[in-house]
């Protein structure tokens, strides 16, 4: 039985706290590290000081297409792309950067972050599996995330042409409501 090196392990430790630390569910943690599920309960325990959440993880491609999370997958994924094609990075190396850098530019936007670590993941293994892939808007020459296959040659994106409820959010409407008068008691 071949005994695994402890600096690997220790590598492989750092990226599961890493990624706990980001917002990683434990079937994530599973997949991309070599480390048990006893010991990254564990680990997870430690890091969050509670146990994972449960549940199945979401499995919708469709999800990535709608307006608002298309923008954001598109951004996070053309990060993604930049830091392992011009950067050199490995892939869960440029996973975490392009995960960090989206959060950064986020929340510099004062935007809501709508494109989660377990959601960027699922993302990445989509276009992995080839049931994504990026589509060129014919009218900004922007790369965003569209379903495999599907004709592109008139694409729009959802930037240049957002439909019609695009930002109208109940966060948003409930910011933007006008304040009611204050009523004053003559007695």
């Amino acid at each position: 039985m071949a005994q695994k090196s402890l600096v690997e392990e220790m590598l492989q430790v750092q990226l599961a706290i890493e990624l706990i630390e980001l917002g990683a569910r434990l079937q994530v943690l599973e997949t991309e590290t070599e480390i048990s599920r006893a010991k990254l309960i564990r680990l997870y325990k430690e890091v969050r000081g509670m146990s994972p959440p449960k549940g199945m993880l979401p499995f919708s491609a469709d999800w990535f297409i709608t307006w608002m999370p298309n923008i954001h997958s598109s951004l996070f994924y053309n990060i993604y792309l930049r830091l392992r094609e011009e950067q050199g990075c490995g892939r869960m190396e440029a996973f975490v950067g392009a995960f960090r850098l989206y959060q950064e530019q986020v929340s510099l936007d004062d935007v809501e972050t709508v494109l989660g670590l377990t959601r960027a993941w699922t993302l990445l293994r989509f276009f992995e599996s080839d049931l994504l892939e990026l589509s060129e808007c014919t009218r900004c020459g922007g790369h965003f995330v569209a379903h495999a296959h599907s004709p592109s040659h008139d694409y729009v994106c959802g930037i240049c042409q957002p439909p019609s409820r695009a930002g109208k959010t109940r966060k948003r409407q409930k910011a933007s409501a006008p304040a009611l008068p204050e009523v004053r008691r003559v007695c």
